[in-house]
C-alpha cells in the first residue's frame, strides 16, 4: 500500500509536491485553501485574507529558462520575463499534463497537524481539515509537505511610524494595490525598497504628480536585460560562475559585482548606496527606477520620521507637504498555524530547518517544509529538488542516520554511496 502525503497548498512549491510524490509511487492529498492552483501567482482584485497578492501588471524577475520544472519547460513562444498570467498559464499546462488537479482538495483549510501518539515508532500524522461547507474531518497521513511560502501574513508596522493616525490621505500595504490609474496626479509615498517597493514606485510614477521611495538602508539594483540583449540571470547564474564564487573570497567577488552595477549607475549619486555588500542581502530587480529617477518623478528619500496630517517628514529634515498616498511595501511574515510551535518554532520571522526542510527536533524525517527559501533567482526549481529529495526519504530510498550533536549523515540506501553533511549549525532562513 501506497504511502499517503499530505501536501499543504498548491502553489509552486505544491504542485511539484504532487508531482514528485507520484513519481515516487507515492499518494499526495493536497490541501488548497482557495478555489485555485497558483498560490502567490494568482491575481485576484480582492485579495484572501492571510495570503499574499500581487498587482495586476506584475511581471516575474527571473526568466523562463531558469525558473521552469526541470521536465517540463516552457513553451518556446513565450518571454523571457513572464507577466503573471502566462506564469498562471504555465501552472496550469504543468497541472494538466501530469493531471495533478485529481490529488488537490480545494476550498479546504488545514486546521491541526499533529504527531499521532505512536509517532516515535511510526513517524505518521494526524491531520485535520475544514471543508468549504464547514465539515471537519481528521485524516492520517505517512508524511507531511507544507508548501505555504513565506509570503503569508502582510507586515504593517504602523507603530513604527508615529503620527500615522493623524494621516489625512489614503494607507495600504503593498498587497492591496492593483493598478496606477486611480492615483493620477496625485503625491504619493512609498514605503520599502525590495522588489514590490521599487515596482509599485516606478508604475506609479507613470501616472502620479510625484512618488517619493522612502528606505532606511538602500539597495543594491539588478536589471533584468545582461549583456548583449540577453536575461541577466541567464549569464551570471552558471556553473563557471558557481565554481569561482566556491574558490575566490567573499569581499573579492563582492567588489567586482558592485563595480559592474555602479557602472551602469552609481548607487551613491542616486542616493540608493546600501552600507552592505551585494550578496549579503537580497538586491532588487528594476530596469525602470534608474530612468524614472533621473526624470524626476520618482525621489528617493530616508527613511519616515513621522506623520503630520497631510505631511511626511523624513528622517533628513525634509518635509513633503499634501500626500494623498502611502504604499507599505513592508514585506510579510509567515507562520504554520496548523502546526504546534515545539514542531517548527518561529521567532521573528526566522526558523531553523536542516537543509532549509526538515525540522531537526523530530524523531523521524517525515515533516518536510518545501520552498521557504529567498534564493537569488526562481524558486521553481529549488522546491522540484527539495520536493524530490523529501519524497525519496519518504519511500525509504534515502534515510537519515544520526551520528551525534554535531554530525549527520544522509545515506542513499540502494548504491553503496553515501555523503556527509555538517549538521551541527542549522540553516536559517533570514
Amino acid at each position: 500500500m501506497a504511502k499517503r502525503v499530505a501536501v499543504i497548498g498548491g502553489g509552486a512549491s505544491g504542485l511539484t509536491c504532487i508531482k514528485c510524490c507520484l513519481d515516487e509511487g507515492l499518494e499526495p492529498v493536497c490541501f488548497e485553501t482557495s478555489d485555485d492552483i497558483g498560490g502567490l501567482w494568482r491575481f485576484k482584485e480582492n485579495p484572501d485574507p492571510d495570503r499574499a497578492s500581487i498587482y495586476h501588471s506584475l511581471i516575474i524577475n527571473t526568466s523562463k529558462e531558469m525558473m521552469c520544472y526541470s521536465d517540463f519547460p516552457i513553451p518556446a513562444h513565450f518571454p523571457n520575463y513572464m507577466h503573471n498570467s502566462l506564469i498562471m498559464d504555465y501552472f496550469r499546462m504543468y497541472a494538466e499534463h501530469f493531471q495533478l488537479k485529481r490529488h488537490i482538495h480545494f476550498q479546504t483549510k488545514v486546521l491541526h497537524v499533529t504527531p499521532r501518539p505512536d509517532f516515535p515508532h511510526s513517524g505518521q500524522w494526524d491531520v485535520e481539515i475544514e471543508s468549504k461547507d464547514g465539515l471537519r474531518e481528521k485524516q492520517v497521513f505517512d508524511a507531511v509537505m507544507v508548501c505555504t511560502g513565506h509570503h503569508c501574513h502582510p507586515h504593517l508596522p504602523l507603530k513604527d511610524f508615529p503620527g500615522i493616525d493623524t494621516f489625512k490621505g489614503k494607507y495600504f500595504h503593498s498587497r492591496d494595490y492593483k493598478t496606477p490609474e486611480e492615483w493620477r496626479g496625485k503625491r504619493v509615498v512609498v514605503i520599502g525598497i525590495g522588489n514590490s517597493g521599487g515596482d509599485i514606485a516606478v508604475e506609479l510614477s507613470r501616472m502620479a504628480k510625484q512618488v517619493y521611495l522612502s528606505t532606511r538602508k538602500g539597495s543594491w539594483i539588478l536589471n533584468r536585460v545582461g549583456d548583449n540583449g540577453l536575461p541577466s540571470d541567464m549569464m551570471f547564474k552558471n556553473r563557471m560562475r558557481g565554481w569561482i564564487i566556491q574558490i575566490l573570497p567573499i569581499g573579492f567577488i563582492n567588489s567586482v559585482r558592485e563595480k559592474q552595477l555602479n557602472k551602469r549607475f552609481d548607487h551613491k549619486l542616486y542616493g540608493l548606496q546600501p552600507a552592505h555588500r551585494v550578496f549579503s542581502q537580497h538586491p532588487m530587480d528594476n530596469d525602470d527606477l534608474p530612468n524614472r529617477i533621473l526624470s524626476g518623478t520618482v525621489s528617493v528619500k530616508p527613511n519616515v520620521q513621522e506623520f503630520r496630517g497631510s505631511s511626511v517628514v523624513f528622517e533628513d529634515g525634509t518635509v513633503e507637504d499634501d500626500i494623498d498616498l502611502v504604499v507599505f511595501a513592508t514585506g510579510y511574515t509567515f507562520s504554520f498555524p496548523f502546526l504546534s510551535s515545539h514542531v517548527i518554532p518561529v521567532s521573528k520571522n526566522k526558523v531553523s530547518l536542516y537543509k532549509y526542510m526538515y525540522p531537526p527536533a523530530l524523531e523521524h524525517p517525515t515533516l518536510a517544509v518545501i520552498g521557504l527559501v529567498q534564493p537569488l533567482g526562481a524558486i521553481m526549481p529549488i522546491s522540484e529538488m527539495q520536493a524530490r529529495w523529501a519524497t525519496r526519504v519518504f519511500k525509504g530510498v534515502y534515510d537519515f542516520l544520526f551520528s551525534d550533536e554535531h554530525n549527520q549523515i544522509y545515506i542513499n540506501k540502494y548504491p553503496d554511496t553515501f555523503e556527509f553533511y555538517n549538521g551541527g549549525e542549522q540553516d536559517q532562513r533570514v
